[in-house]
């Protein structure tokens, strides 16, 4: 990283010490899942006075996805992302507007050819022609499709773009359809959220600028770094759920204690994704919305977010509950404490997490036992 690469970065980013700035770079390199090495890499990456132009196309959107990329502060993430790329297009930062806007886009697509970073925020209407969103004319539809064609990398960011969101709830009557499924042969990485994090945003464009490539995706095209695993199971609310104490309506005790919110409709258990290690916001110290009480609604995951009612009960693809859970208030006088409630309800039915594995313990020394006598 070269001394005079950093002191303009150091510069938009309000003073920001050369230590704080390496941190955060050994920190998301650890968030991407790479050796602690590709920190120096990244830094270099982040710091190159080149930015690659970026062109934002905003559909079917609640505008949600471009706020949350200028609402986190750390450190002072919206600068960081304004020095990292060129933002040629953004219908909802532009300084200018009509045909002076139209013409700007017109000239980074001719001037960037198979250069530029293609952004998608919001569905893409297809019924009736594309009619139902259209921009400067045009239908979105075609402009997306003519854009996509000479970029460099498509980048489908929140729900809607991703896998048409909340646009393409039923009855769908414009049509809302996923950027990925509207440009079929073309790799179209998703980042699903409403909104998504802005870091895994961030993370996917250091990754590309540093490595000339994408990250590593799953079957649906999310980066792996942050939709590689369960919400269930990091969650700071599953002891509980392992332990067999719900929430079973807000406001309740068990509510009020932090308890599982499974009863609640929490969709954790099927939605895969990074809140729970990474938060959000940056509001305070960093939240999310289990965090704060509110069940999930599985926002990253297509089939579950917008479709599924939210307090329907998440289907658990790994575990199963057991058939008898403790009670959240142990009654008077019956000298049983909510951990053997506990255990008494896993050897009864089918176990959960720490549960199974205390159940198993007894089998093994049950079986040594027998052992012992024969």
């Amino acid at each position: 990283m070269k001394e005079r690469d950093f002191a303009r970065v150091q510069e938009r980013l309000d003073g920001v010490s050369r230590r704080e700035f390496m941190k955060f770079c050994t920190v998301m390199a650890a968030s991407l899942g790479l050796p602690l090495a590709d920190a120096s890499r990244l830094a270099a990456a982040v710091t190159s006075p080149r930015r690659p132009p970026v062109i934002w196309l905003s559909g079917q959107a609640c505008t949600g996805c471009t706020e949350s990329l200028l609402r986190p502060t750390h450190p002072t993430l919206e600068h960081l992302i304004l020095d990292l790329i060129s933002l040629d297009y953004n219908e909802t930062l532009n300084a200018g507007a009509g045909h002076q806007a139209e013409a700007a886009l017109q000239a980074s697509i001719k001037e960037n050819y198979g250069k530029f970073i293609l952004v998608i925020e919001g569905a893409i209407p297809v019924k009736d022609g594309g009619v139902y969103c259209m921009i400067g004319g045009r239908p979105f539809a075609e402009i997306v499709k003519e854009t996509a064609a000479k970029a460099a990398a498509v980048v489908a960011i929140g729900s809607c773009a991703s896998w048409g969101g909340v646009a393409a709830a039923a009855p769908n009557p414009t049509g809302a359809t996923g950027a990925p499924e509207f440009l079929k042969g073309t790799t179209v990485v998703t980042i699903p959220g409403c909104p998504p994090n802005a870091y895994n945003f961030l993370s996917t464009v250091i990754h590309f600028l540093t490595f000339g490539k994408l990250p590593a995706l799953d079957d649906k095209a999310r980066p792996r770094f942050a939709y590689g695993r369960l919400i269930h199971e990091n969650c700071e609310r599953r002891p509980h759920f392992d332990a067999g104490r719900f929430a079973v309506k807000f406001g309740d005790e068990g509510h009020r204690k932090g308890y599982c919110l499974y009863k609640l409709g929490c969709k954790g258990p099927m939605t895969y994704a990074n809140c729970p290690a990474i938060l959000f916001s940056d509001a305070g110290s960093g939240s999310w919305p289990v965090g704060t009480g509110h069940p999930c609604f599985g926002c990253t995951e297509a089939g579950v977010g917008f479709t599924i009612p939210l307090h329907t009960q998440a289907d658990l693809r790994h575990v199963t509950p057991s058939a008898g859970h403790p009670p959240i208030t142990e009654p008077r006088g019956s000298g049983a404490s909510v951990g053997a409630a506990a255990l008494l309800g896993a050897v009864a039915g089918a176990v959960v997490g720490g549960g199974a594995m205390v159940l198993k313990g007894l089998e093994k020394k049950d079986a040594a036992a027998k052992k012992d006598e024969e």
